[in-house]
């Protein structure tokens, strides 16, 4: 059963002076098919098989028996993500999106996220999405090329993938252009190809990911012979230059933007920021005065409903130990291209800055970080060994 709001403000080993920003996180977890590389909570959609209104009403239960933990705060962005939302009738989203802003404070600004296929089903509903509320749409491309799209199992083809970014930029202000990259067979000159056919768009956003093996999914059981490593490393330098002289600036790991359309929601994770996760297996991470608690909602999406509907959606929850915060910090914001402020570390964390001055100095004598008594920043090398820098923060074996 849900905790009382009392026990999460007891006396606790942490003492937070402020909560940080927070963000609202809905798992729609329905797709055509599942992809073979995708380890996200998704299930393929049968004929007649997507219970929209049923799982709309375990959202809004699911967020009503939450709200004593987040009571008075602001939300700064909202994602919709999967699965695949863009398979949900806009009259769902408009529905959500109100009963949402029913019961929570949203800020004047709200970032309202939510992904999109390319399918032809979706796309024309790309500018009814827009009217519902959302502000920011984020298209699965993937590929360009219908070899490549085959090969990950995406049930889109490139025409869908052209026609769906044109339909994007018609309606949004602000939208995402999602790709991948060290694909099955694909080759350095494949690569340029999909990175100046991507950039010809003129995304204001640009998210970029290297095809990883995940466990638990076909590719796992399966594995596709994938570009070598120094092919990979070939392949981000070219993607790094090109965003570049494109006006893209690449302030994550993954991510390239213009001016002014940087992506709030994954911002506030990477700054360590709160997020509440509703929706079939969504995880959360909620701030108080003595303690920062994570959850994760039961994931299997028919036992959610019955679960969310009852009051009872918290699969599980812990609060993070003292020990793990260094990690769970450096995690997220060493992704950043512009670090991290010094006094942010220790407003989020509760940690004074001594806990992790021995990690610093290694990684600065590393040459993985650059620092001043302000702030924190990877360096270019920080960034290519980017897992050995997060890896120092760790903690010490007990």
């Amino acid at each position: 059963m849900p905790h009382d709001i009392q026990h999460y403000l007891r006396p606790g080993t942490l003492q937070l002076a402020s909560l940080p920003p927070l963000s609202l996180y809905v798992h729609l977890p329905w797709c055509l098919k599942k992809c073979p590389y995708c380890d996200f909570n998704s299930h393929e959609m049968r004929a007649a098989d997507m219970p929209e209104q049923r799982y709309l009403d375990a959202l809004v239960a699911d967020l009503e028996s939450a709200l004593p933990l987040i009571w008075g705060r602001s939300v700064h962005s909202i994602f919709l993500g999967g699965g695949t939302p863009s398979l949900f009738a806009p009259e769902s989203i408009a529905r959500l999106l109100s009963d949402i802003r029913a019961r929570l404070k949203l800020s004047a600004d709200c970032e309202i996220t939510l992904e999109a296929n390319p399918g032809t089903f979706e796309k024309e509903r790309f500018r009814a999405f827009r009217d519902a509320g959302v502000t920011r749409l984020s298209v699965g491309v993937q590929s360009f090329k219908d070899a490549h799209l085959q090969r990950i199992g995406r049930v889109h083809d490139s025409a869908q993938a052209i026609a769906a970014l044109e339909e994007a930029a018609r309606s949004f202000d602000t939208w995402n252009l999602d790709l991948m990259y060290a694909l099955p067979g694909q080759s350095l000159e494949d690569l340029r190809q999909e990175i100046d056919q991507a950039l010809a768009f003129a995304p204001p956003h640009l998210s970029i990911y290297h095809l990883t093996i995940e466990p638990n999914t076909y590719f796992a059981k399966h594995p596709p012979q994938v570009p070598e490593d120094d092919t990979a490393y070939a392949m981000l330098d070219i993607i790094t230059e090109r965003t570049g002289l494109a006006g893209l600036q690449r302030y994550e790991v993954s991510a390239y933007a213009r001016t002014g359309h940087h992506c709030r929601h994954n911002l506030n994770y990477w700054q360590y920021g709160d997020y509440l996760g509703i929706g079939a297996g969504a995880h959360g991470k909620i701030s108080f005065a003595h303690r920062i608690v994570r959850q994760v909602r039961t994931r299997e999406p028919r036992l959610y409903m019955e679960r969310a509907l009852a009051g009872n959606a918290v699969a599980q929850e812990e609060e993070i130990k003292r020990a793990d915060l260094p990690f769970e910090f450096m995690l997220n914001a060493l992704r950043l291209r512009q670090g991290f402020a010094l006094g942010e570390f220790s407003e989020r964390t509760g940690l004074a800055i001594t806990a992790i001055a021995r990690q610093l100095e290694e990684a600065e004598r590393k040459g993985w970080i650059t620092r001043d008594l302000q702030r924190v920043q990877p360096t270019a090398l920080g960034f290519d060994f980017l897992s050995d820098l997060q890896s120092l923060f760790l903690p010490d074996p007990a």
